[in-house]
């Protein structure tokens, strides 16, 4: 793909989720002007990018719409469910396109318009119902074959009309006379009609006259993605460097220096300083351009929600909190499978039917709540619903009935929703196209813990159920604290420890198992060097993890805290940790998992 083509395909994808997103909103308010005005110049944008890219079936579609649209906002047509369904199908069109391309296709390899496509527009158009078999008539003449640009009567390309198309307003070239395309010749070289009282050329907005010279300048680039991730491993291990050099110079300065190499001994240690902020604040800058607001993804989903609402005969409302919560732009990219699978699993076996709801004394539309926000060191993501919730019984049976736990196991409620993350579960007896397969919540939970993340499960039989999950919100640096469990040097995420107590010689004993009575709570204690299989030793001290049920969890020695690079393991897998670090010291620090930590330290999370 040549960089005409990317810039493009880059930018026409952004219009087209936002044009998504303006339908939607277009669908509660339909006679809002400004969303009418929106979406029409978005489609005129795409349009005429998209003629000068050579690809004819986008530009026919986007040129259908852009009559649909400019017929709705001058009042000639009414706001319709299918004027906003052909609309919708019309952005999908484009950005299928659009992905295609991004993947690699060449634009000839690109499907033209659809005849269903043509037909649901031109009938949107004319404020008329679709019938199958009646012959679409299009109520203005169509974009050419080519999709170029226009014609005359000879055939000759407006060049000028398509490089205005494409270029910013104060570089367009002025025509003098304008004109018009014979009737199936083309597209003809005129604005559509003038709202009344604007003058040619209105589009909804009053157009800015400002001169040139004095427009602001562009203050953002894009970058490509490779680029900032080297950038920020850079910036990691300068952090490193700096502090593996502060280390060294602490050791210097235990020794005696006199006269010239006592002032070169000062000199170091101020410039040493002042290397070590740079090299933190430049993490830090590299950090916030990988952050990217958690509403780049949610947007895409009230329209998944609303179809397959419709698909499943059922009402149900998408409500999102939380937006601009900022993630590593990694995660962000990474939760879109994951939050798929949730919400077609809480729509599909969450959600009651119309029917249910009201026998149940529920409101008959459902209420799904997607929701992040930032707690200390992580993000949490919540997709939350008013259904039926889930039966711990129900659970355990299906499980048992599959062969996926023994008959004898006892589960504890929370325990029986973690079967849904079982490879092969489901409690649907049928499959169908949206789920039952008994696949997709495994792929969520190994999705989410890939990121050092962390996913649980609340219900209320009869009241809804609640999925948190629990992530990283940058992916490559992780504020740690360092302890020592039977001599391993060991890491694990400060986001978790509650606080350090110090642990008796004696413990009491409740089933056996060792407790320890803090701040009026009786918590189990368990040993990490235990827990991660290595030869018991000596631990004097305990950490409070702030797990769902919080335990104390022993340790050698606490060592104090760091902010660590971590390299993920991907060579070899070892049970509860999940990947490697340097100490300031230059020493190997294993990282220890937070699904691990969360699931209380035991072998099989």
């Amino acid at each position: 793909m040549d960089d005409m083509l990317k810039d493009f395909v880059v930018e026409a994808l952004e219009l087209a989720v936002d044009v998504e997103e303006r339908l939607l909103q277009l669908e509660r308010r339909p006679n809002d002007p400004d969303t009418l005005n929106a979406v029409f110049r978005s489609f005129h944008t795409i349009k005429g990018g998209a003629g000068f890219m050579n690809l004819a079936g986008m530009v026919s579609a986007c040129h259908l719409t852009e009559n649909l649209f400019d017929a709705l906002r001058t009042g000639k047509t009414a706001v319709t469910p299918l004027a906003i369904e052909a609309a919708l199908q019309a952005s999908g069109f484009v950005a299928d396109l659009l992905n295609q391309l991004h993947n690699g296709a060449t634009p000839e390899s690109l499907a033209p318009m659809p005849d269903a496509l043509n037909r649901i527009l031109n009938d949107a158009i004319e404020g008329r119902q679709p019938v199958a078999t009646a012959a679409a008539v299009a109520p203005v003449a169509s974009q050419p074959a080519n999709g170029i640009a226009q014609a005359d009567e000879a055939g000759r390309i407006d060049w000028v009309g398509m490089y205005n198309a494409v270029v910013p307003e104060q570089m367009r070239i002025a025509v003098s006379a304008v004109p018009t395309a014979p009737a199936g010749t083309g597209e003809s070289n005129t604005d559509p009609a003038p709202a009344h009282g604007h003058p040619p050329g209105w589009d909804g907005v009053d157009r800015r006259n400002t001169p040139s010279e004095t427009r602001t300048p562009e203050d953002s680039i894009r970058v490509d993605a490779v680029k900032l991730d080297a950038l920020l491993e850079v910036a990691g291990e300068s952090v490193q460097a700096a502090n593996q050099a502060s280390v060294l110079l602490e050791k210097l300065q235990q020794f005696k220096f006199d006269g010239q190499a006592a002032t070169l001994m000062s000199t170091l240690a101020e410039t040493l300083g002042r290397a070590s902020r740079y090299a933190t604040e430049l993490q830090r800058a590299t950090l916030a351009t990988r952050m990217q607001p958690v509403g780049r993804l949610f947007q895409k989903f009230p329209r998944l929600v609303r179809e397959l609402a419709r698909d499943l005969g059922k009402e149900v409302e998408l409500v999102i909190e939380g937006a601009d919560t900022e993630v590593d732009r990694v995660v962000v990219d990474s939760l879109y499978d994951p939050l798929v699978h949730m919400l077609r699993n809480s729509l599909d076996h969450g959600i009651e039917s119309h029917e249910d709801r009201i026998a149940a004394g529920k409101p008959p539309r459902a209420r799904i709540l997607l929701k992040a926000w930032q707690e200390a060191n992580s993000v949490m993501i919540v997709i939350s619903d008013d259904g039926r919730g889930m039966d711990p019984q129900r659970l355990r049976a299906k499980a048992i009935a599959n062969g996926l736990i023994a008959e004898s196991a006892s589960l504890s409620a929370s325990e029986a929703y973690q079967l849904v993350f079982l490879p092969g579960f489901s409690t649907k007896e049928v499959a169908s196209s949206v789920s039952g397969r008994g696949v997709g919540m495994d792929v969520v939970k190994t999705a989410v813990e890939k990121h050092r993340g962390a996913i649980s499960i609340d219900s209320e039989l009869g009241s809804g159920t609640r999925f948190s999950i629990r992530l990283p919100i940058e992916l490559s640096i992780v504020p740690t604290m360092l302890v020592t469990a039977a001599g391993a040097a060991l890491g694990m995420p400060l986001a978790l420890v509650e606080r350090v107590v110090e642990l008796p010689e004696q413990f009491m004993h409740v089933g056996g198992a060792p407790v320890l009575r803090d701040q009026g709570q009786t918590l189990p204690v368990r040993s990490l060097a235990a827990s991660l299989g290595y030869e018991p030793a000596e631990e004097r001290v305990g950490i409070v993890v702030a797990a769902p049920s919080p335990y104390v969890l022993s340790v050698g020695a606490v060592d104090g805290t760091a902010d660590l690079v971590i390299k993920p393991l991907t060579a070899l897998s070892v049970p509860g940790i999940t990947g490697t670090a340097r100490s300031a010291e230059g020493e190997l620090v294993l990282v220890v998992g937070l699904s691990f930590l969360l699931a209380g330290a035991t072998q099989e999370a």
